[in-house]
């Protein structure tokens, strides 16, 4: 095993710890004299203005610390509160480039206050610690739980000296009496009070001056507070109509709730129209009706809860001000452009296996200056037709209707968290895989953020504007984490109900972005259910990509699909099923993973297996797979084009791509991958990848601008592998290459593949049952070359095809059953125009595909069947066998822990 290996599984279980809040820190009231890191860092080359400290407790959400020059250092400082006892920090740059590339930990276990110096050398993992003179060590709480029946449980960092008068409990009516104080292993004191703690109240324990939040048991999660509480109805937000808006929050656990009208979306504007208060309803809902008009008005909820008062927007706001700080109550008919009520999915009626997925950002499409779009950056820069670069290639639109895909995905379009929508003159940029409100759309894609009516009209106006022109629409959903987990208005509204989170208050991150979704709790599980039925009805959106699926449970996906395909049956979903840990707070829960596919019969997952076979493992940029003639990857390779990679029973839950937004562009990695290939291999080698999953059963998936040989090269040389917060320089696509013809000819080879796909119901068969029926594996060719004949009769098929890959960098000649086939993917050119015949055997180009037909018979292949994959290339490193198997379990725990740290680097942009 290598040291990069080593250090996944490392980061794996160090992302464990992380995960199961060990060493959290606590919520307390910091004494005067708390800790305080001083954190020196030195660059040799005196370089300092981009660089910074996110600094966080274990376990918690963090935050940027900038460098402040002192006494000749640059200095970032930490004011630790007291009960923390591990503190985290990262020296990066705004865009996450970090100066050491692993989490580094502080123990503050042993000090109560005073300074602690730790100094930093850049580039150099690990720090010196130096202790300032007003250090004080002594003992402090580490945890304070509170068991229902058993007491407070409190975890000290040391012996507490006659702990019986050591503790003060305080609740809501002030200080309570302690029955008794029980010493047991590891310094923790068991405190049981004479009367017994309201597991909806809040507490304080307060040691030494300091005080700390008891943390209560988790009654989110139990069945006695999900029968009360479960709300089913269908009017939660702002119900509008011309005489009056009715108003419903659901906030359980509220003392006091007021609905809080503005003239304005802009928060902190002074324009305050009224209070209202709302009235306590059915399962923990409040209402309020307000007579007259009030559409474009905008509005918030203050909520009470334990004496304290949070101004949340509404969790379920269809429309918001900028920034998404204040909800709209608005007329959603009048936002319909011309023609709505007629307006449909242009493949309804199509298998899922059917489609060919483009993912795209909205502003990588038209942002370039040589686009010819006038609605740069926007969601009706979507839709504009007739665009051309200076040159006169066709851009935008045009360019994808060439190329005949059917439907294109959309990173995220809901309001999310990092780019300020009040300064759009400034140039912005982010994925948006930081959700703020999940049912409004994002802002800085419409024309005028300010107006919560424009960006719901402009993106309806998008979607039937693709509509018109063929495509269907698929929406990148993140309902796994929020922006800010504290922040997050249904966390202000219920206090962290939306958000697993451990009996030390931490937030489970097994999302690597702070915080996840606790999808399996009665109402999130309706919240996710209600939010995509919105999108369906709303704004008739076609299909749904969900971000990090794994750590939603397979209940909630379940019933998000079958409510949906309940009236709308045209819809896709399909999503990330890594598995990864997080902190279900329900026993009997599944998560929506690969492995857990069967259990998710309507719902497809990406394949990183033929993504992985077809180029190498992501987490290596150096190393390469099949298409650049590595051995080891023929048999995966057979098993995903028969849309039955290891985790996978069905085609239909199979996404077969070789690059997406995450990591390198499949032509950055392949320059990466093979130093010193000619810039034609490197093309033949892309070509290859694209025709493999263009070819496989299940769904293609690919990223815009592959057709385009889309690059990222950053101005310090390499290439951009996370450019999720990268300018507009690095992200958008590049017009200008179009000119070139070689960059021409791959747009027009990938239109061809489409086509060719299209043209060719066998490529897109629905059941394992029919693949088998039809697919054999022809064995005995050159190493590494593989071949499938696929008889007629599949999917309804009129003909036979017969599919070559050769990766080889010569050409390898191949036998062909009985027959006269015609040519017509081959390593030059594809489509559904002949190329050519070919009788007995054929010829096919090196690093090249070639696909053929034959007009169909009822004959049997004459070749034996092969029930499965066969190795091409060496036994000992294609065919599976136990070490095999051996090998291939521990590389999925590695992937896992890798999984986590990459996405960890991707995400963490708060």
């Amino acid at each position: 095993m290598n040291k990069k290996l080593v250090t996944r599984i490392f980061a794996f279980f160090l992302v464990l710890v992380m995960v199961l809040g060990l060493f959290a820190g606590l919520t307390v009231s910091a004494a005067e004299d708390g800790i305080v890191i001083k954190l020196h860092y030195n660059r040799p080359d005196g370089e300092y203005a981009d660089w910074s400290v996110w600094f966080w407790n274990l376990g918690m959400e963090g935050v940027d610390t900038p460098f402040v020059k002192e006494g000749g250092d640059m200095v970032a400082t930490w004011n630790v509160a007291p009960g923390v006892t591990s503190v985290g920090f990262i020296v990066r740059t705004p865009d996450w480039g970090k100066d050491v590339d692993k989490d580094q930990f502080i123990d503050v276990a042993a000090y109560t206050s005073g300074t602690v110096h730790v100094y930093v050398e850049s580039g150099v993992e690990g720090y010196t610690v130096k202790l300032g003179d007003d250090v004080v060590s002594g003992v402090k709480a580490r945890a304070v739980v509170y068991k229902e029946g058993k007491g407070i449980q409190v975890s000290m960092t040391g012996e507490v000296t006659e702990p019986e008068k050591a503790f003060t409990v305080n609740g809501p009516d002030g200080v309570m009496a302690i029955a008794s104080v029980t010493e047991g292993e590891k310094c923790i004191y068991t405190l049981v009070t004479e009367q017994e703690l309201d597991l909806y109240a809040s507490y304080t324990l307060t040691y030494a001056g300091n005080e700390y939040q008891i943390r209560m048991p988790n009654v989110y999660s139990t069945s006695a507070f999900e029968e009360k509480y479960t709300y089913e109805g269908n009017d939660l937000g702002a119900t509008w109509s011309a005489e009056k808006t009715a108003f419903r929050v659901w906030a359980p656990t509220a003392s006091e709730v007021k609905l809080n009208r503005y003239t304005s979306g802009t928060e902190g504007t002074d324009d305050l129209i009224e209070q209202v208060d709302m009235t306590a309803d059915v399962n923990g809902t409040w209402i309020a009706e307000v007579a007259g008009d009030l559409n474009g008005t905008y509005y918030t909820y203050s909520v009470t809860v334990n004496g304290v008062t949070n101004e949340a927007c509404d969790p379920y706001a269809r429309a918001t001000g900028v920034n998404g700080k204040r909800a709209m109550v608005i007329d959603l008919d009048s936002t319909d452009p011309e023609g709505w009520e007629n307006d449909t999915d242009p493949h309804a009626g199509n298998n899922i296996t059917d489609a060919v997925i483009y993912e795209l950002h909205v502003r990588d499409l038209s942002i370039n200056e040589n686009s010819g779009i006038q609605n740069k950056g926007k969601y009706l820069g979507l839709i504009e037709t007739g665009t051309t670069n200076p040159e006169g290639v066709a851009t935008g639109l045009d360019h994808i209707k060439g190329l005949g895909v059917t439907h294109i995905h959309l990173l995220p379009v809901y309001d999310y968290g990092s780019v300020d929508e009040s300064r759009l003159d400034t140039p912005q940029f982010n994925w948006g895989y930081d959700p703020v409100n999940y049912n409004v759309p994002e802002g800085s894609y419409s024309t005028d953020p300010f107006n919560g009516e424009v960006r719901v009209a402009e993106m309806k106006q998008m979607v039937k504007g693709l509509h018109d022109n063929g495509i269907s629409v698929i929406m990148d959903v993140v309902y796994n984490h929020v922006y800010s987990a504290e922040n997050f208005c249904f966390n202000k509204i219920v206090p962290q109900y939306f958000s697993r989170v451990s009996d030390n208050g931490s937030y489970s991150s097994g999302s690597g972005c702070g915080n996840d979704t606790a999808s399996e709790r009665s109402m999130v599980q309706k919240y996710i259910v209600d939010s995509v039925l919105y999108w369906v009805e709303e704004y008739h959106i076609d299909g749904f990509r969900f971000d990090l699926v794994g750590l939603i449970d397979t209940e909630t996906i379940n019933a998000v699909v079958n409510e949906v395909h309940k009236t709308h049956p045209n819809v896709i979903f399909y999503g990330e099923g890594w598995t990864m840990s997080t902190l279900v707070t329900k026993e009997g829960y599944t998560l929506a993973t690969q492995v857990n596919s069967t259990q998710t019969p309507e719902f497809a997952f990406f394949s990183d297996n033929i993504r992985d076979a077809l180029k190498g493992s992501v987490f290596n940029n150096t190393e390469a797979g099949y298409i650049s003639h590595v051995n080891g990857h023929a048999y995966t390779i057979a098993r995903c084009f028969m849309g039955s990679p290891s985790w996978c029973k069905s085609p239909t839950q199979n996404v077969n791509y070789a690059s997406c937004h995450d990591n390198m562009s499949l032509f950055d990695r392949l320059t990466m991958s093979n130093k010193g290939a000619s810039q034609e291999d490197l093309i033949r080698m892309n070509n290859l990848a694209a025709a493999i999953y263009m070819t496989s059963q299940g769904i293609p998936f690919f990223q815009a601008g592959e057709e385009m040989l889309r690059s990222k090269p950053l101005p310090e040389g390499g290439f951009d592998h996370n450019s999720y917060s990268s300018p507009d320089s690095v992200n958008s696509l590049k017009w200008e290459n179009m000119n070139d013809p070689v960059y021409q000819d791959v747009y027009n080879y990938y239109a061809g593949l489409i086509a060719f796909r299209q043209a060719h119901p066998a490529l897109r068969m629905t059941s394992a049952e029919e693949v088998a029926q039809h697919i054999t594996q022809i064995g005995d060719l050159d190493g590494n070359v593989l071949a499938f004949h696929i008889t007629s009769g599949a999917n309804g098929e009129n003909n036979d095809l017969f599919v070559i890959f050769n990766p080889r960098p010569e050409t390898t000649n191949v036998p062909l059953p009985e027959g006269e086939w015609t040519v017509y993917i081959n390593g030059e050119d594809a489509g559904t125009t002949e190329l050519g015949a070919a009788s007995g055997s054929v010829t096919v180009d090196a690093i090249s595909a070639m696909v053929l037909t034959k007009p169909g018979t009822p004959a049997a292949p004459e070749e034996p069947a092969v029930t499965e994959p066969v190795a091409t290339e060496p036994a000992d490193t294609t065919k599976p066998n136990n070490m095999g198997w051996i090998v291939a379990i521990v590389a999925a725990v590695v992937c896992a822990g890798a999984a986590v740290a990459v996405v960890i680097s991707k995400k963490r942009k708060k």
